[in-house]
């Protein structure tokens, strides 16, 4: 039997595309708190976002 999972992403910030330094350590901090955060770059509205990945059945 094969299960598939589906991953829910949350976007927990949202950043302007003047640089990724403040999506960075957003996301460093969301890290220290035990959320596994990571900065992606959203190209349709340029700007970086900050999100985690919640598997869901």
């Amino acid at each position: 039997m094969m299960t598939t999972l589906s991953v829910q992403r949350t976007v927990l910030e949202r950043f302007p595309p003047g640089g990724s330094w403040p999506a960075d350590e957003y996301a460093a901090a969301q890290r220290d708190q035990g959320i596994a955060a990571r900065v992606v770059m959203d190209l349709s509205s340029d700007q970086f976002l900050v999100v985690t990945d919640t598997p869901s059945q």
